[in-house]
């Protein structure tokens, strides 16, 4: 971020937690701004926002082991207040002259705490209750606090389920308050933000605007970009932030993958050549990559091979139109947390994202990325702030490699066809039904399974579509849409009776974790 930007800010130091990225929208929802960086980069991470206080994330190690990253002896002299979640108070602990051991009873999930002294943290809270629900997910505990430390919460297996220092402003909490399943979680973080740190809450989409406006031209001076449009609110949202901050330098590719959703392109072009008149070049690519598909079942090569395909269709187009220093892109946080590990071990890497990866060492042009720190949410207020159409706002996600990750298996176009009219059925019934705006991310899934059916009393062999809906406030944890059974019905007779090639239909009821969203 742009140290000339007088935002309050906090930083987060990450020691390879999945839900690091919940620290950071919590924190933001409060209207404070903050950024992530490796525990070990936080010399950078400090110089580069100057915080009024730190976090310590949790993470998949154990204090216990020799080789288990620690804080830095500079972090804890840097003199602002610091609060450490799980794997970060242990390590306070630890590292201040407490003591850490495994525990013979494991915590994972709902827990309770009883809140035994008064604190800052805890401002706002009943001293009295004895149940405040927490959520808690730690084999390790902590068995001394160092001296100056008190206990100020804690629960039937955690005794020291938070600490804290007020004279030194550090305090460490066992539990996980960003989660959801922590239901006061983010009013305990925004008492250490704003109670114990000092922050005013500041930060707005507004104010993110124009410093992403800032950095862009900073960035990009007097060069040339272009950007891929998907169709997604990503990379429109991006594209228009862009287009702000450097005009006719900007020139927009969308390209036709043949893997795109119903009159997906007609509505694309449109928007930014009518509404915005964005420079776009249309290019119709959808042979060439069902191509380059042909015979590949793998999803990450799948991945690979579309992301390198943008490139080279990037790479011929920029050429065309005199040449591009600049490739713009919609990668968002989650896309990043999921596809690299901030800290180069420790936090696991569950698949690669299409903005983040595939993308060939000899690409010529550099990359801007706007929207890396936000999440969807966020994303979606920018372009309101933009001024983009509610339509598009709206959408659910929508996956850069497009239909090509919703068919498991082999790709043929008559595949992507049967799809494409099944996942326009199953939306129009959404909307119909008026869930659409319930619903974070609804889309159908064409299996590489045919079964046995019957149709005017002859056999049919024919594949199974398998329906998802999920609810999220960020997608990093999702959970299954509650459907009547009577909307499914409807949907499923639809599909069956109007899309030849599909005899059989189901519904998918996995949370995220332990699934993904999307299933490749």
């Amino acid at each position: 971020m742009n140290n000339s930007v007088k935002n309050d800010r906090i930083l987060i130091l990450d020691f390879g937690s999945q839900v690091t990225q919940l620290i950071a929208r919590r924190i933001r929802e409060s209207g404070v701004y903050c950024e992530i960086y490796p525990y070990m980069k936080w010399e950078e991470g400090i110089n580069a926002i100057q915080p009024l206080g730190i976090i310590l994330s949790g993470g998949p190690a154990s204090v216990i082991e020799d080789s288990s990253p620690q804080v830095a002896k500079e972090v804890l002299d840097y003199n602002v207040p610091i609060l450490g979640i799980c794997y970060g108070q242990q390590t306070l602990c630890s590292q201040l002259g407490g003591k850490v051991e495994n525990s013979s009873k494991r915590e994972f999930g709902r827990a309770n705490i009883e809140i035994i002294e008064d604190s800052k943290f805890f401002h706002g809270f009943d001293k009295n209750n004895l149940n405040e629900p927490v959520w808690m997910s730690h084999g390790d505990k902590v068995s001394q606090i160092p001296e100056g430390f008190k206990v100020i919460a804690k629960s039937e297996n955690a005794p020291f389920a938070a600490i804290s220092n007020e004279e030194k402003k550090i305090y460490g909490v066992q539990f996980h308050p960003e989660v959801v399943h922590t239901p006061n979680g983010s009013k305990m973080l925004k008492n250490f933000t704003h109670l114990i740190c000092g922050c005013t809450g500041d930060w707005t989409i507004e104010s993110f605007k124009n410093v992403a406006i800032e950095r862009i031209k900073n960035q990009v001076g007097s060069g040339r970009v272009v950007c891929g449009l998907s169709g997604g609110v990503d990379s429109s949202v991006a594209a228009v932030l862009l287009h702000q901050a450097i005009g006719d330098q900007l020139t927009c590719i969308y390209v036709d993958t043949g893997l795109m959703r119903e009159n997906e392109t007609q509505e694309v072009v449109d928007m930014f050549k009518g509404h915005f008149n964005i420079p776009l070049v249309h290019v119709d690519a959808g042979e060439a990559f069902l191509n380059d598909l042909n015979g590949v079942s793998d999803p990450e090569k799948k991945r690979k091979i579309i992301g390198s395909k943008f490139i080279d269709i990037f790479d011929d187009e920029a050429s065309k139109l005199g040449g591009a220093d600049f490739l713009a892109q919609g990668t968002l946080y989650p896309d990043v947390i999921e596809s690299v590990s901030f800290i180069g071990g420790p936090s696991v890497t569950i698949k690669s994202h299409h903005n983040v990866g595939g993308l060939p060492e000899r690409m010529k042009m550099e990359l801007v990325e706007p929207l890396r720190e936000l999440f969807k949410d966020e994303v979606r207020n920018l372009g309101r702030e933009l001024g983009l159409p509610d339509r598009f706002i709206d959408r659910h996600p929508f996956p850069g490699p497009g239909l090509a990750i919703r068919i498991p298996g082999e790709i043929t176009t008559d595949k992507v066809e049967i799809l494409r009219k099944a996942d326009t059925i199953y939306i129009d019934e959404i909307k119909k039904a008026g869930l659409y705006k319930e619903i974070w991310q609804a889309f159908a899934v064409l299996l590489p399974v045919q079964t046995v059916g019957v149709m005017g009393d002859e056999r049919t062999y024919e594949y199974v579509c398998a329906l998802r809906a999920v609810t999220s406030l960020d997608g990093m944890t999702a959970d299954y849409y509650p459907y009547e059974q009577s909307f499914l019905a409807n949907v499923s007779t639809r599909i069956i009776n109007e899309v030849k090639g599909i005899n059989r239909v189901v519904y998918d009821i996995t949370s995220k974790p332990p699934g993904t969203i999307e299933w490749e």
